[in-house]
């Protein structure tokens, strides 16, 4: 039976509760401008506030925590499921908002990102999470980003409010089918998770309407909504998931949509697969994603029936050009700015600084490398002036073996509060705020793979 009255100190909590939360992605800038506040605490800028990355490019300014893993569902691919066993553990709303305003600051975060696992009812869930946002809004006045997960089945007027007090809510799809939902999460319906979402969707252009004729309406999510999908827990494939996400920017206007690679977990359940699914997959997803929302592609021009999964030698932008040679090389001083945006290593800035600068005279290749042009790759499919910058061969198999990365998998993973070996917390995340020699987080990402400095650059800017 649930009960807040655990004898459990808010460090042990804290170390199950947030490496609980590393499942759920919330790898996102704020998305909302709010200046700072007399008499509140904190502030949220267009800019973004994220400026700490892991190593796959997940964020991790955000106190990122459950209120609890207690859970009344049983989806089979859920390390929090209810037929798990693993250490349980529940904040009260009052401690999530005491550790908020601690790290806070104390200059660990720049924001919450709140989730919860079921408790009781949907209802119950979304009632326990409006409690703790309204004693950090309220209470403490904090008016920096807050990133709160919507629970599917939850009734239409919890939903609205806690979007008043989030700057982002996100309704989880989970999976990308409704039979992957039907064979491993019977608890859930495809309907259940897109109500919500299409309650979100309307209310945010309501709010934004009213903002028009009274400035000061309330504002409802004004960063926006995102989803997530949980990637190889079912046989479907990246032209389904790529396909699935076109659709929801389209139809529910998401800021973003996040893909998770499944992690295995222990399950009676013998379908589910018994390996991790690489992360090289995720990445590829999120790069395509790019290229959805930000460089005019389709997804029947990422993948069709053929080729139904993303290559993970070669991102999606290369595979693309490289498939479809008969459009390449284009004059860089007179391609249009629509299919600049197609040639592997211009991204978008660089294809606006492109169109600029060729207003005043002609761009050879040094202009390009200036502009940060990555010729590396783009030197295949470009000539200026009508000339290559080398004797290319352009043949396809000539160019997959050039283009292609050869990356292994690298064991990525989310950054923790604590130490692997002795599950002690590492020093710059002790909670004891009565701490003054505490350093600000540094030391932790010592753990992790380093990235190179390519890859750095396509998780900050995802241009491809």
């Amino acid at each position: 039976m649930f009960d807040w009255r655990w004898g459990m100190d808010i460090k042990s909590k804290l170390k199950i509760l947030a490496d609980a939360a590393k499942y759920d992605v919330a790898c996102t800038s704020s998305g909302s401008s709010r200046g700072a506040k007399k008499g509140m605490t904190g502030k949220t800028e267009a800019c973004g506030i994220c400026h700490s990355f892991s190593g796959d490019g997940r964020c991790i300014s955000l106190l990122k925590i459950l209120l609890t893993n207690h859970c009344a569902y049983d989806c089979q691919y859920c390390v929090n499921r209810r037929s798990n066993d693993v250490p349980r553990a529940a904040f009260t709303p009052r401690e999530i908002a005491d550790l908020t305003m601690n790290f806070y600051k104390r200059n660990y975060i720049e924001g919450l990102f709140l989730s919860s696992a079921v408790v009781k009812s949907p209802d119950h869930t979304m009632e326990l999470l409006i409690h703790t946002l309204r004693i950090v809004r309220e209470e403490y006045g904090f008016n920096g980003y807050i990133h709160v997960k919507g629970i599917p089945g939850a009734s239409k007027e919890l939903v609205h409010a806690a979007g008043l007090l989030a700057d982002r809510m996100s309704v989880n799809i989970e999976l990308p089918s409704q039979d992957g939902l039907k064979l491993f999460a019977p608890d859930k319906t495809k309907e259940s998770i897109l109500k919500p979402m299409r309650q979100l969707t309307d209310t945010i252009v309501q709010a934004k309407n009213e903002l028009t004729v009274y400035r000061h309406a309330p504002q409802f999510v004004p960063a926006g909504q995102s989803t997530q999908m949980i990637v190889g827990a079912t046989p479907d494939t990246d032209k389904k998931i790529v396909t699935l996400a076109e659709g929801l920017y389209k139809n529910f206007s998401l800021r973003r949509v996040f893909y998770s690679a499944f992690i295995p977990v222990r399950s009676a359940n013998p379908l589910l697969p018994v390996a991790k699914t690489p992360l090289l997959r995720e990445h590829r997803l999120y790069q395509a994603d790019w290229l959805l929302r930000f460089y005019g592609f389709n997804a029947e021009e990422i993948l069709d029936d053929k080729a139904p999964n993303l290559d993970l030698n070669m991102d999606p932008k290369c595979n693309w050009a490289v498939h479809h040679l008969e459009q390449f090389p284009i004059e860089i001083n007179r391609a249009p700015r629509e299919m600049l945006l197609r040639v592997p290593g211009v991204g978008v800035r660089s294809a606006d600084r492109i169109v600029a600068a060729r207003r005043v005279g002609a761009l050879g290749f040094d202009n390009l490398k200036k502009m940060g042009i990555v010729l590396k790759r783009a030197k295949y499919f470009i000539t200026c002036g009508g000339r290559m910058m080398e004797r290319l061969a352009i043949d396809e198999d000539v160019l997959t073996r050039r283009l292609s990365e050869n990356k292994t998998n690298g064991l990525y993973e989310q950054i923790s509060m604590f130490d692997r070996d002795s599950g002690r917390f590492l020093p710059e995340f002790m909670p004891d705020i009565s701490r003054k020699d505490v350093p600000l987080i540094s030391g932790s990402s010592a753990l992790l793979p380093l990235p190179t400095g390519e890859d750095e650059v396509k998780c900050l800017t995802g241009e491809l």
